[in-house]
């Protein structure tokens, strides 16, 4: 008889699937809350004036925005434009887009809706103008002007 014996090959224990589920919904979970859904693609310069005394709102559902500024560095110009939703747009452009939002919403919302302007601060207060008294046409009184926090001295040039 001999001394050793050959060894047999031992074979490997299949790796446990079990807590697989655990991972996949941690790294789902993970990724919910660590990725941030961007709602509008800005194409204008959008630099908000300073103010000491602000409140945030807190139903961004109910907000529509309306963006104004100078056209980014990807875009051609120097004025003033509108930017609602993704697109660029004109003066006459506010009542469908207002009354468009107004019908996608609830009915039990709608006298809640604010219009926010999101005004760049070295825009021309007369195209604001402008755009407050196309939403006076279509009854959007509820207007935010955004802002961030800061001293009013900042906003001098």
């Amino acid at each position: 008889m001999s001394k050793f014996r050959k060894k047999q090959k031992v074979a490997l224990p299949e790796i446990s699937t079990a807590s697989l589920p655990d991972i996949v919904f941690m790294l789902l979970f993970f990724f919910m809350v660590a990725t941030i859904m961007r709602k509008d693609i800005l194409m204008v310069e959008n630099k908000l004036p300073m103010a000491d005394q602000i409140e945030k709102l807190e139903k961004r559902d109910l907000i529509m925005n309306i963006y104004v500024g100078k056209p980014s560095s990807r875009y051609l110009g120097t004025e003033g434009r509108i930017q609602l939703n993704d697109k660029f747009a004109k003066l006459e452009d506010i009542k469908p887009f207002i009354l468009s939002e107004i019908a996608s919403k609830r009915d039990g919302v709608k006298p809640f809706l604010i219009t926010s302007l999101k005004v760049d601060k070295k825009t021309k207060m007369g195209l604001v103008n402008d755009i407050k008294k196309e939403l006076r046409e279509v009854d959007a009184l509820k207007i935010n002007y955004a802002t961030i926090q800061g001293g009013t001295t900042n906003n001098i040039p």
